[in-house]
């Protein structure tokens, strides 16, 4: 294939997985939709030990075949996206993650793949339409700042571009997971405060208690942080050394990952050292989230810098 066709390719690729992933947002959100009036305990009636072939109308049924198109569904847009991304890398020749539009699909992908692992480590399929939801926006977006392939800008021609980016990716996947987990933890602890035992039903109540949903929010921050201090505050500079000839210059996305960082810092501080669990906790991480985000677009977008060149 010539580079032409592998671009051709990859943008064809893209926009399949966008709408494969819309597709995947659909059925998670019709999961728990059809689960509506459900018992939390609500199983199969249950015939010689075995449970009996539900009717097709069965709400527990219609309700586990519609998350499972929706995890198919979004297996299926991990494969087509890394297609792409791959492609777009092959068409630049250079790794694909060298200005926004590349950045987006690259670090949809990320987080695709680590919700995929998560679901089979710790059954964590009920954060779906979040993640595919957070997914199919980034990617809709993406293609609004869609550049053809071509060469880097000499100051990205580095290993470092690799490294620093690619932590970066890495860590945002795991803030994506941490945040959906901690709306997640808002919603179910608010309900677990205000709902009679007697009108607990929906699919709601069929996820982790809302303490095990701030738990895991805690751990996959607990993952991310190190990777992101790597990535912003050690990879970083090296490569800006490399680039400009300073360490560190107050540069906007500079300071907005340092920002980033502190507010991450604080949270895994506050519930190591002074105990902060639940809604203080959860507030504070959507806070660190709110500010990668910021980092990544608004930065790019509304704010002049050194790192305008990633537009």
């Amino acid at each position: 294939m010539t580079l032409a066709q592998y671009e051709q390719f990859s943008n064809y690729a893209v926009a399949s997985a966008t709408g494969i992933l819309a597709l995947a947002f659909v059925a998670y959100v019709l999961q728990w939709s059809l689960a509506r009036g459900v018992a939390p305990d609500r199983e199969l009636v249950l015939t010689d030990g075995e449970p009996a072939p539900a009717p097709a109308s069965d709400p527990v049924q219609r309700s586990n075949m519609a998350g499972g198109i929706g995890f198919s569904l979004t297996q299926l847009a991990t494969v087509v996206l890394l297609a792409g991304v791959v492609a777009r890398g092959l068409s630049a020749e250079r790794v694909p993650w060298g200005n926004m539009y590349e950045f987006g699909c690259a670090s949809t992908l990320a987080a695709l793949i680590a919700y995929v692992v998560l679901v089979r480590v710790w059954d964590i399929d009920w954060v779906g339409p979040i993640i595919t939801g957070a997914g199919t926006v980034v990617l809709g977006a993406s293609a609004l700042v869609f550049v053809p392939a071509g060469p880097l800008v000499p100051a990205l021609h580095s290993y470092w571009l690799v490294i620093h980016v690619l932590g970066a990716m890495i860590a945002g996947a795991a803030f994506l997971v941490g945040a959906a987990a901690s709306v997640l933890y808002l919603v179910k602890a608010k309900a677990e405060r205000t709902t009679p035992e007697g009108e607990r039903t929906g699919f709601l109540w069929r996820i982790p208690p809302a303490a095990k949903i701030d738990q895991l929010a805690y751990r996959v921050h607990a993952f991310g942080f190190p990777i992101w201090t790597f990535a912003a505050l050690i990879a970083g500079p090296i490569w800006a050394q490399y680039a400009w000839g300073r360490y560190w210059g107050w540069d906007p996305k500079e300071v907005w990952a340092f920002i980033t960082w502190v507010v991450y810092a604080g949270y895994l501080h506050a519930r190591a050292t002074a105990g902060w669990k639940g809604k203080a906790a959860a507030i504070l991480a959507l806070i660190g989230f709110a500010t990668f985000v910021f980092n990544f677009v608004g930065v790019n977008l509304f704010v002049g810098g050194l790192h305008s060149y990633a537009k």
